[in-house]
């Protein structure tokens, strides 16, 4: 590693430590909602310490009290008893705070774990179309299962382990100095080596660890994918070679995380080195101080029971340090997803105007997605209520792009976009979509019944309803024909159906919705030509008063449209009604005579669409 970042191998890096601190400090920061009862846990904690260090204290007294005594001594008796009562109580403090601190930072773990569960689901579907477009699925589940399970385990040790090990270690070395500040001396001393050497294990360990996570993610994304595309696995027959990458890929992550776990061997040598070593120092160093006067055997007792004491914090601390380690690459996916902010968001101030008109007005409106290629520019036209507007091109001409600014996929950068006469950025984001439906060309379901697949149009949609919008998108006869009707699952993706049957569905849903403005992305490309005739016709009554864009490839499907907008690298080119374009003799005459005019015309007048 070079450059003015990179740090010697034999030296911690001060900024890697900083940043797990910092990282530490996040995640319990998502405690307040509950800080109450959280400073509760810390009080808790601390009663629970200090009678822990009690009862080193009180055994060294009780042996001092033994060697001190005189022979026949009548107060021995009172004295020790005292002090044994003494230590009965701490022992009963320190037994139940740690119990009611256990208990009650279980709960507040779990409970804050299903929140965080549902803020970043909440978050991540609203995020926009183009951060999902880059991003696989399963590697977002990973983050959000994993990550939310880091942070519950570091919420319950936090309580239970490791507060208490650093107010132990904060209360312990100095109160041994008041005891004793010679053997407090050498007791400091070997906490000092012990926290070097652990230092420098996290330095080795921690871009490792960083190395195994993305080696996770690399699995998990390629299971994901593979399972994803069953059919096309079965179906090319590449069992045996999906099998095959995804154990290269295991190997992989076996190899980065080999190197990790031999450092965190080291350090669990090195802390039950440290035990024997410290217990042996203080016995040697004690006994020459006991010989010259300067320490009791009392005093040697407790700072025997303070070493290992010591030892056992020192070693939770770094059991601590290694989980940080651990879960530090899946917290940073964690926190890095939720740091990403939509790129479309509600405005101060938007409004919820209710159920719109339907007039749209493209007001010079331009964008591109990576601030090169222009895939909207100088878009200027005005759609009245109820007409119907068909898009055509060639793909990537930019007719998607313009209807996804209509529904606010993504903003334009610039000019603006007006429905009813108000810029769609100052209409709540759920108001703008709950007025326009969408079709998309790729039939969207999820694996749920077909009941629960419309109701995605209207929540509360009765079954009449529902029965009349698949009617009217020519979906109730296969639906009646399913087992279990409209309670039938569709499986993933609706897998359990014809594409037909999965385009049916989504154009019922739409139905269902009845919104002012309706977008019918190549609505009808899945389905056969019959199906396809039928569902044109209830389109056509469908749109009418309804405000209505048509992306269309097969031309045969617009012929009624109010109007036709030729667009052609993010422009439109011509623009009039089907017969006016064909009359003009440009660019959108060419295409309809290839698909209407060609002489292998098919008697019913269609041929094959081309990629427009």
């Amino acid at each position: 590693m070079t450059g003015p970042e990179a740090t010697s191998p034999e030296q911690p890096s001060s900024s890697s430590l900083r940043s797990l601190l910092a990282l530490y400090r996040r995640v319990l920061g998502l405690l307040a909602p509950e800080k109450r009862l959280a400073w509760l846990l810390v009080a808790g904690n601390l009663l629970v310490v200090g009678a822990q260090f009690a009862e080193p204290i009180l055994f060294g007294r009780v042996i001092d009290t033994l060697t001190g005594a005189a022979t026949g001594d009548s107060q021995i008796w009172v004295r020790l008893s005292s002090l044994i009562a003494a230590w009965v109580v701490f022992g009963l403090l320190t037994i139940v705070f740690g119990t009611l601190v256990a208990l009650h930072s279980d709960r507040l773990a779990h409970r804050q774990r299903q929140a965080q569960v549902a803020h970043f689901f909440e978050h991540v579907i609203e995020l926009p179309l183009a951060y999902h477009s880059t991003t696989h699925s399963g590697r977002l589940m990973k983050i959000m299962l994993q990550g939310t399970d880091s942070l519950w385990g570091l919420w319950v040790a936090f309580f239970r382990d490791h507060l208490s090990t650093y107010l132990s270690l904060i209360v312990l070395l100095p109160l041994s100095l008041y005891l004793n500040w010679r053997l407090a001396l050498l007791l400091i001393a070997l906490c000092v080596v012990f926290s070097i050497l652990t230092a420098i294990t996290v330095a080795k360990t921690e871009k490792l660890q960083s190395s195994v996570e993305s080696r996770y993610s690399d699995v998990a994304e390629r299971a994901s994918d593979t399972l994803g595309n069953i059919a096309l696995v079965q179906s090319f027959t590449r069992v045996d070679t999906e099998v095959s990458d995804l154990k290269r890929l295991v190997e992989r992550l076996l190899a980065a995380q080999i190197p990790v776990l031999s450092w965190w061997a080291v350090a669990a040598m090195l802390s039950r080195a440290a035990t024997t070593f410290t217990i042996l120092s203080i016995i040697a160093v004690g006994t020459w101080l006991h010989l010259r006067g300067l320490a009791t055997v009392g005093e040697i007792v407790a700072f025997m029971s303070f070493a290992t004491m010591v030892i056992h914090r020192l070693e939770q601390a770094v059991g601590f340090t290694h989980r940080i380690l651990l879960e530090a690459p899946r917290l940073r996916d964690f926190f890095a997803v939720l740091d990403t902010n939509p790129a479309v968001a509600d405005r101060p101030g938007a409004v919820d105007p209710g159920r719109m008109i339907g007039e749209v007005v493209f007001d010079d409106v331009g964008f591109s997605y990576d601030g090169k290629r222009i895939a909207a520019e100088h878009l200027s036209f005005t759609v009245k209520p109820g007409e119907t507007i068909a898009l055509v091109g060639p793909t990537g001409a930019g007719k998607s792009t313009a209807l996804g600014l209509l529904h606010r996929a993504f903003d334009p950068q610039q000019g603006a976009i007006r429905i009813d006469g108000r810029d769609i950025r100052d209409i709540k984001l759920a108001a703008l979509r709950g007025n326009i439906g969408v079709v998309f060309q790729e039939s969207l379901l999820f694996n749920r019944s077909i009941a629960d697949n419309l109701r995605v149009g209207k929540a509360n949609a009765t079954d009449a309803e529902m029965r009349d919008a698949a009617r009217r998108a020519q979906a109730l006869d296969f639906i009646e024909a399913t087992p279990g009707g409209f309670d039938a699952n569709v499986g993933e993706r609706g897998r359990s159906l014809s594409g037909g049957e999965r385009q049916r569905l989504s154009i019922a849903r739409a139905l269902l919705k009845n919104p002012p403005i309706l977008i019918l992305d190549e609505a009808t490309s899945a389905m056969d030509a019959a199906t396809e005739a039928k569902v044109q016709a209830a389109l056509n009554e469908v749109v009418i008063g309804r405000t209505t864009f048509v992306i269309a490839h097969r031309l045969a499907t617009i012929r009624n449209a109010d109007r036709v907008m030729m667009f052609d690298h993010g422009r439109i080119i011509e623009s009039g009604t089907f017969d006016e374009l064909i009359e003009k003799g440009g660019r959108f005459a060419e295409l309809a005579r290839a698909q209407f005019l060609a002489p292998a015309l098919a008697p019913t007048g269609e041929a094959v669409a081309q990629d427009y």
